[in-house]
Formats: C-alpha cells, structure tokens, sequence
C-alpha cells in the first residue's frame, strides 16, 4: 500500500491563484450583510401582513362569543315579537344605494319610533363595511343613502327602541 503526500510547496497560495484570503473583515461583512437582509425580509413580511386581510369579520370576537347566551334570549324575544321588515334597495344616478324599510309587527300595524340602522358588512373584511343610519320617512317606512361598491355584502339590519336592540335581521345580498 502506496500513499502519495502532497508537498505543501507544491500547493498554489490563495493569492497566486488569483483569489483573496478569507480575512476576519470579509467573515464580519458577510454575517452583517446576511443578518440585514433576513431583518429586511421580515420587516416587509411584518409590513404586509399587518396591512393586509385581518382575517377577523367580527369586531371583538371574543366579547361576541362571551356574549352568546344573551344573543340568543334577544333572537327569542324577537321572534315573539314577529316583526315583517321588506328592504328594498336601488342605485341612484349620483351612484349612491338608495335603503328603503318597511317594518310591521306581529299584528300588521307600522312600526315607529325605533331607531334603524343598516350595515352592508363585506363578508371577509371589516374595513369594507358602509354603516348607513336610516331616517323615518312615514309612519314605519325608514330610508337612507351611502356609496356602496357593488359586489356581495351581508346586509343586517338593526333597529333599537332606548337604547336597547328590538330587531335585527342578516341576509346576503348582491348589490349592483
């Protein structure tokens, strides 16, 4: 068994070779370069993600899910309450949505007096959501206007009577 050793003079140098030597400096920048630019990198991951699609659709979820029981007795007491609201929606030519509620209790006679609000809630993102506070008209007819981008919303209307929730109703619409 043979064994061939190279001769250290034999061997090119770094810089005969027509490289640099690997210095403690060169070592430094690059580790300073690396970490600068993974920083940069989650920087604008952070960036984008906290400007980008919550992912909620519900404010406060937690205090909603808390208050679960309570929505339900309030989803009873309204059903007992056996309120007709008709919404009706149409595009004017300024290009606002034009809301316009009828609302009948149980018996037939106009609801008045309450409070009415209709929320066109984007269905993944809180920040597309248009509040429009409906103004009586007549007797148990309430209306109102906003800009409203056409697409798919979830339409809920609320009304209140002193403060307190008497009605509140949620259904998916396309709005044009």
């Amino acid at each position: 068994m043979s064994m061939v050793m190279s001769n250290p003079r034999n061997m090119k140098s770094d810089y005969e070779a027509g490289g640099r030597p690997l210095s403690g400096r060169k070592v430094l920048a690059m580790m300073v370069g690396f970490f600068l630019f993974v920083g940069a990198v989650n920087g604008v991951m952070i960036y984008k993600a906290l400007k980008t699609f919550s992912g909620e659709v519900v404010a406060r979820p937690y205090e909603r899910g808390l208050a679960y029981n309570r929505d339900i007795a309030h989803a009873r007491e309204q059903a007992m309450r056996d309120w007709k609201v008709d919404a009706r929606l149409s595009r004017l030519a300024s290009g606002e949505t034009e809301i316009r509620v009828v609302a009948r209790d149980g018996d037939g006679a106009d609801v008045s007096g309450a409070q009415m609000t209709a929320l066109f809630a984007a269905p993944a993102d809180l920040s597309k959501d248009v509040r429009v506070k409906l103004e009586q008209t007549a007797s148990g007819r309430y209306a109102g206007k906003a800009v409203i981008p056409a697409g798919q919303r979830d339409l809920v209307l609320t009304a209140s009577r002193g403060g307190d929730e008497v009605f509140r109703s949620k259904n998916r619409i396309d709005v044009e």
